[in-house]
């Protein structure tokens, strides 16, 4: 008996009259994912050790979290499987949202200065459902596209994304329609993005998507990050929640502290006046600075 050989992906073209060159490096591949699929996944770059202090700094945090705000009281709202404003509870967190890499990515892939919007723990619990558990857009209620991306979801993985744990479902490309696809499109199409701990998922934030039952006997953790332009609030206002003392200039800028909305007119002709080196306050700092970093 013969086997035919597995067949292999055609490389040559006629008719291209444009074509993206992405350099083959990993970052590269994982922009152009996010740019054409609305999904990639790319490494942090973390040792083992380091992965295994973020998942104690993560359980840590949780504890204190729910400590504070009460678990009733979180479990009455529906957040007892949530950790807001995550780096507020250990620098680890702050240290994780400015990672070169994830910054690097979203540099790419935003035109332009942005802002973290968020940064929040997340924990799909073993064999219950949760709020998660439910096709969203990270920019939610909205029904709009744009030719670039407005917002970058960037979710760590704590620990692996499985099958079996509930790995977060997609929708290929639905980030380049308007509306929610029929219920066929999503039963036809979604799947589930595997990921080991340590990386993480990219999506543009309007590529709809949901986490997936966790079948396993542990709970799956993650650390879920949006960044966007800086025309939209901050989730919950991170200046005032951060000590800025020790923090560098370009840190200051993705953590939004020169994007607050003034609260007058005289605040606001205060954030145009010229500085010291006869610029404007309202500097927009280049991406290739922010991802050198």
């Amino acid at each position: 008996m013969t086997f035919a050989a597995l067949p292999t992906v055609p490389t040559a073209s006629y008719g291209v009259l444009q074509r993206t060159n992405n350099g083959c490096s990993d970052l590269a591949s994982a922009v152009e994912d996010v740019r054409t699929l609305g999904y990639a996944v790319l490494d942090a770059g973390y040792s083992a050790a380091e992965l295994i202090a973020l998942s104690v700094a993560f359980d840590g945090a949780r504890s204190r979290y729910a400590q504070t705000y009460g678990a009733s009281v979180l479990e009455a709202a529906d957040e007892h499987n949530s950790v807001r404003l995550l780096l507020a509870w250990d620098d680890a967190f702050l240290r994780l949202a400015l990672n070169e890499h994830l910054i690097a990515a979203v540099s790419h892939l935003i035109a332009g200065k942005f802002i973290l919007n968020q940064q929040n723990g997340i924990v799909n619990p073993s064999r219950q459902t949760y709020n998660q558990g439910a096709w969203h857009r990270d920019l939610p209620y909205q029904h709009f596209i744009s030719s670039t991306p407005l917002a970058i979801n960037a979710l760590f993985c704590i620990d692996d994304f499985t099958r079996e744990n509930g790995a977060t479902f997609v929708l290929p490309a639905s980030h380049k329609s308007s509306a929610f696809p029929s219920e066929d499109f999503v039963q036809r199409h979604a799947l589930q993005v595997e990921a080991k701990a340590g990386q993480f998922i990219l999506l543009d934030c309007m590529l709809f998507h949901t986490g997936g039952y966790n079948a396993s006997n542990r709970a799956r953790r993650a650390v879920n990050h949006v960044f966007n332009i800086p025309y939209f609030k901050q989730q919950i206002r991170i200046p005032g929640n951060v000590d800025a003392s020790g923090l560098r200039e370009k840190a200051r800028d993705v953590l939004g502290f020169d994007c607050q909305e003034a609260v007058t007119v005289a605040d606001y002709l205060a954030s145009r006046a010229p500085n010291q080196n006869g610029d404007s306050n309202m500097v927009v700092t280049s991406k290739t600075e922010m991802a050198n970093g």
